[in-house]
């Protein structure tokens, strides 16, 4: 029988991104392993097991990740291994480059943490990426700008990039809701009808950079209140934004309901979504968002750039200062009529991501590599 590893630094991300890749092979007739921060249950997998992943890059602690992914891959003689998230990825491509025999490693990039122009700060990412070239025999990415990234610098095995458009959505859980229902769940957020909600679901994290929307949304507020800005997630900069939000005088204005299980429980209660993160590959919630036929704005960075079409399918705002993003917030929040034209043409572009078009794209990139096993 054949055997796949898929790993990836949470057990979470296998659940939420993977599954449906998963039940393929096994399916398909393959033993299937996965290798996260944990051990759990995990639907389409055979045997779970944990790796002691430390999730700073630059760690020395990552050593014993690596030396454990090591033995495993020496140990388990896997025919495939299916690479998920950038600290996962770099651990068991370093452990593969000290074995002589080799499983046939796929690699797909979430989102590389770098871009172009980011000067010498972008080695510390990109250097681990050249040093595990050699050990990629498959490379994935999902945007227009990491695949530029990835050929210029070779980073693949053979130097070839395979473009997909993400993993693929099930966007059945997604849809604009009644108003009854709409209603309702704004009352048990604590939202009146009149509110106008601004949606971002997100780990609180530098990354996602929810400090520099509550300052965006502090410079409309006084032009516009009914505002409201909903902050679903956690994260280690939980408190401290939670501290800045008082600071600016925005207490009542801001809700931070803490993890939401399925944003499809909240999406449809909002008015808007917004985004502002500096970096993404490309990034469900906006997807999802899309898909709950909410308006867009959202930072000028990868993976936006790719879904939206700036005044089509969305609005774009720069980092470089907060105004930008308060004055396109603003003006989802004056005009009726822009809100429903940007939603209906997002509406319009989301087939091409769904799961039913790119699960089949993926595998057959996998049938490829790996002719007569799927």
């Amino acid at each position: 029988m054949k055997k796949i590893l898929f790993c990836a630094s949470t057990l979470s991300h296998l659940r939420n991104f993977h599954l449906p890749y998963l039940q393929a092979f096994r399916q398909a007739g393959w033993e299937v392993w996965a290798a996260a921060d944990q051990e759990g249950p995990l639907p389409g997998a055979h045997r779970v097991v944990s790796l002691p992943f430390v999730k700073s890059m630059a760690s020395p602690k990552n050593l014993r990740a690596i030396l454990a992914a090591r033995a495993l891959l020496a140990g388990e003689s896997f025919d495939a291994v299916s690479l998920h998230t950038t600290l996962a990825a770099a651990v068991v491509r370093a452990a593969a480059l000290t074995l002589r025999r080799r499983p046939k490693i796929f690699c797909t990039c979430h989102g590389y943490l770098f871009s172009r122009e980011d000067g010498p700060a972008r080695l510390k990412y990109l250097l681990p990426e050249r040093l595990c070239a050699p050990v990629t025999d498959v490379l994935m990415v999902m945007n227009r700008e990491d695949q530029r990234i990835a050929v210029e610098n070779a980073l693949s095995k053979t130097g070839e990039v395979r473009f997909i458009p993400g993993m693929g959505v099930d966007f059945s859980p997604f849809a604009p809701w009644p108003r009854e229902r709409r209603l309702r769940r704004r009352e048990e957020l604590g939202l009146s009808p009149e509110d106008f909600v601004f949606v971002y679901g997100a780990e609180f994290s530098p990354r996602k950079n929810q400090a520099f929307l509550l300052r965006a949304f502090a410079a409309m507020a006084g032009e516009c209140p009914r505002a409201r800005l909903l902050l679903a997630g956690e994260g280690a900069l939980l408190e401290e934004c939670r501290a800045l939000c008082r600071s600016l005088g925005l207490e009542g204005r801001v809700l931070f309901p803490g993890h939401v299980p399925g944003m499809a429980s909240v999406l449809g209660a909002c008015d808007a979504a917004v985004s502002s993160s500096r970096s993404e590959g490309l990034p469900f919630n906006i997807m999802e968002a899309m898909a709950a036929g909410l308006p867009v704005a959202a930072s000028r960075v990868k993976g936006h750039t790719d879904l939206l079409r700036e005044g089509e399918s969305g609005l774009l705002f720069s980092l470089d200062s907060p105004a930008g993003a308060a004055q396109a917030m603003k003006l989802l929040y004056q005009s009726p009529n822009l809100r429903e034209r940007l939603a209906a043409s997002a509406a319009g572009e989301l087939p091409r991501y769904s799961l039913e078009q790119v699960l089949p794209q993926i595998l057959e990139i996998y049938r490829d590599a790996l002719p007569g096993c799927l």
